[in-house]
């Protein structure tokens, strides 16, 4: 129906294919200035998008926990580096994507720098930014396979609290920003996007033998991610009290809660796990 987002097809075609979305940036602000209608769609606020959410983070918790308890098949190596390369690649060229799909939206959709940060009362959770919001809810869901590709390859030192409640909760906190249309969502999809850019080039090589020595920036574009995530709360709290208020503050504080969680947890288990990479959306 008209509340649900564009046929993925329809926007292939208008857009030209995935090639042109993105190498070309500008064709891309172009499409979403010129051609409004491909963009239009409304977040689909329904009781089946909360059942959906619901079955699909209970799922995720139910599986892992079941697969990490059985015995596992054994892949071997050139099949499992073979899984993993794909992974990345994809991840990667999604990732690439949606930063350009945002950078353009937040050009032809965010008026001033405000709005960058604090939306008014009452907006609504469509147009171009809220399609590329929606398609970064689904990519959450998509990297439920990091989790996966933990448990096949064995590594269950990897597998900690830590990575299950990030993986988990991140998808509850894109949904939340969905539906309320919360302030400073187009600042975090694209420095988020950027950052899982440097983070899945650097595993892609990782996974092709390469091992670049950039390891050190990865961790400091994290580390600059939630830096930049208190900062851009401040700046909403400043706007929100000074002028007339922003959209979706309650989600803004449940956002501000599981950073802080975040960061709680790395900072007490880092010294005896491996963490997973941070993810502030």
């Amino acid at each position: 129906g008209s509340a649900l987002f564009p046929n993925p097809f329809l926007l292939y075609q208008r857009l030209g294919g995935a090639t042109s979305l993105v190498l070309n940036l500008g064709g891309l602000a172009s499409e979403a200035s010129q051609n409004p209608p491909v963009f239009m769609g409304k977040w689909p606020n329904t009781s089946f998008s909360h059942l959906f959410l619901t079955l699909t983070v209970l799922s995720y918790i139910s599986f892992t926990f079941v697969l990490s308890q059985l015995s596992r098949p054994s892949l071997s190596r050139p099949l499992f580096k073979s899984i993993t390369t794909v992974d990345n690649i994809f991840l990667l060229t999604l990732s690439f994507t949606m930063a350009l799909g945002c950078l353009a939206s937040n050009f032809s959709q965010v008026p001033n720098f405000k709005n960058l940060v604090c939306f008014p009362r009452g907006t609504s959770p469509s147009g171009p930014l809220f399609f590329w919001a929606y398609i970064f809810y689904l990519s959450k869901i998509v990297e439920f396979i990091d989790t996966l590709l933990i448990i096949l390859s064995g590594s269950m030192k990897r597998l900690s609290f830590i990575h299950g409640y990030h993986h988990s909760m991140v998808v509850i906190m894109c949904y939340i920003c969905l539906e309320s249309a919360q302030s400073s969502v187009p600042m975090v999809l694209v420095t988020n996007c950027v950052v899982h850019v440097v983070m899945y080039t650097y595993y892609l090589l990782c996974t092709l033998g390469m091992h670049p020595k950039w390891k050190k920036i990865v961790k400091d574009f994290q580390l600059v991610q939630f830096r930049l995530s208190f900062l851009i709360m401040a700046v909403v709290v400043f706007y929100h009290f000074t002028a007339s208020g922003c959209s979706g503050i309650l989600s803004w504080c449940f956002n501000g809660a599981f950073i802080v969680s975040l960061l709680y947890l790395f900072s007490t288990f880092m010294p005896r796990v491996t963490p997973p990479m941070p993810t502030s959306s």
